[in-house]
């Protein structure tokens, strides 16, 4: 069986960001599945425009790319005032039907919330735009400091859960697509 192409999207661009540290973590536990290959698409590498031109600019269509050749998601976002953060919108936006009838989960983080305000609010984005967003995810509490040896084990058990949850879509719908192309 072919693997899974998992994209893990870094979606914080602020300096001094977690969003690079906590996203090396999941990529590594994703790293130990057979079944998927995983590529990182750090939002931070991107030079986007700061306003949506007439015509896709080359950042944008590699952008896009990248959403397209990927079979499922991981977005890594923080939470900024119960929201998830503006580039992160911006660069969802640049892709439509790339991200149609793929699977996306979340691993988020913040204070005392893990993120869980901006995960809500980027399932409706994400069902907007067709794809399906996975139940459970990893959230991480930034007051907690570094994670006591439980804390850890429930965070990888966490994402244990999530890829499994994202495997078992991404491969069905890679079926499906496959079948019958999808229309919206």
């Amino acid at each position: 069986m072919t693997p899974l192409r998992l994209a893990v999207i870094i979606g914080s661009t602020r300096e001094g960001r977690m969003g690079d540290r906590i996203g090396r973590w999941f990529v590594h536990q994703a790293q130990q599945r057979d079944e998927m290959t995983v590529t990182v698409v750090d939002l931070a590498a991107y030079d986007f425009p700061a306003s949506y031109p007439a015509v896709p600019t080359a950042t944008m269509r590699s952008f896009a790319q990248q959403v397209s050749r990927a079979e499922a998601f991981v977005v890594v976002t923080p939470e900024y005032n119960h929201s998830f953060p503006a580039s992160l919108k911006q660069a969802i936006d640049y892709a439509y039907d790339e991200w149609q009838a793929k699977p996306v989960g979340f691993v988020s983080y913040g204070c005392r919330s893990v993120g869980l305000h901006a995960v809500d609010q980027l399932r409706t984005v994400f069902t907007a735009l067709h794809a399906v967003t996975v139940r459970d995810m990893v959230g991480v509490d930034l007051l907690c400091g570094e994670p006591t040896p439980q804390a850890e084990d429930q965070l990888r058990q966490d994402s244990r859960v999530l890829l499994d949850q994202l495997c078992w879509w991404g491969l069905t719908l890679r079926d499906g697509r496959a079948a019958r192309p999808y229309v919206s």
